[in-house]
């Protein structure tokens, strides 16, 4: 394949990934009238629309959708290879890309990420905080960050952190005036703040076990959100019942700033992995993160 059709399959990925041409040309260094330019340009060699524009949209065509998922990983496969080549020098370098929540980033991938970017340079590392169950494959990322129980088959899964626990808290305002719930159904009868999963566009149900029962209960409430951050800020002004991850809370529940309801009902379960593809092929660099990243520490029950 000429030279030319290569950068412009390269481009191509960049808008279909980013479906803004304002974006892709941004990261590419170019002007959005150019790469716009050059996917007509595409277009018309391959005979195909492979972009559906509008004034405020960029959408992939069936067409588009095919090449992304077909292409893509093949030059992401290339991108590896090319960063395996830094074996070959006396300190690993390379790029690595990485998607996590803005919770896990901050309790399990900051702290050990911080001690391996002073003491190796040459790795650039690119986290994208997502809250979505992002398709690492389709998107081009070396590995992502998720609870054990949510990473997707075929995939390679090490646990990066302990397990973990989620608890119901509210504000003692909040509470004040109100009946204290006994069971998770009781929920159904308090203001409580919901979090919307933004790959899948539903409400996240709030989940449950005790003595070995598990279930989920969908809860209704003035607020939605769709990171936890706002859900912590909402529940400490006394604006509903939050579902929190306990160490999140665990300094507002020491203060008296927040109580915690049910402590019966959310025992632990595992807690956050990296995962990548089983068939990706570990580069110097991508061995020194799976190092760094490791849990050693035992596994908290409580």
């Amino acid at each position: 394949m000429a030279g030319k059709s290569v950068d412009d399959l390269l481009a191509f990925l960049e808008v279909a990934q980013q479906l803004s041409f304002t974006r892709a040309a941004a990261k590419m260094g170019v002007s959005p009238s150019a790469l716009s330019h050059r996917m007509r340009g595409l277009e018309a060699r391959l005979g195909l629309r492979l972009l559906t524009r509008t004034t405020r949209s960029v959408t992939l065509t069936p067409a588009g959708e095919r090449l992304l998922q077909r292409v893509g990983p093949r030059f992401a496969e290339i991108d590896a290879e090319l960063s395996a080549l830094g074996e070959l020098r006396d300190r690993p370098s390379g790029n690595i890309r990485i998607t996590a929540d803005e919770h896990s980033f901050d309790t399990v991938l900051w702290p050990p990420l911080r001690k391996l970017l002073a003491q190796y340079p040459d790795i650039k590392i690119e986290v994208v905080i997502e809250n979505g169950l992002t398709d690492i494959v389709a998107e081009r990322f070396d590995a992502g960050v998720r609870l054990g129980g949510m990473v997707a088959k075929g995939m390679i899964a090490m646990p990066i952190g302990p397990a973990m626990r989620m608890v119901t808290v509210a504000a003692p305002s909040y509470l004040k005036g109100r009946r204290e719930p006994r069971r998770p159904q009781d929920l159904t009868e308090h203001a409580c703040i919901n979090l919307r999963l933004p790959t899948r566009g539903g409400i996240y149900a709030w989940e449950f076990a005790k003595r070995g029962r598990e279930f989920s209960v969908r809860v209704d409430g003035q607020f939605i959100v769709n990171s936890i951050a706002p859900m912590l800020k909402a529940s400490l002004d006394g604006f509903g019942v939050a579902y929190l991850p306990l160490d999140l809370v665990q300094p507002y529940l020491n203060h008296g700033a927040l109580v915690q309801l049910l402590p019966d009902w959310t025992p632990p379960f595992d807690g956050y992995h990296l995962y990548y593809p089983s068939r990706r092929q570990p580069t110097a660099a991508f061995t020194v993160l799976l190092d760094a990243l490791r849990y050693r520490g035992l596994v908290l029950g409580s």
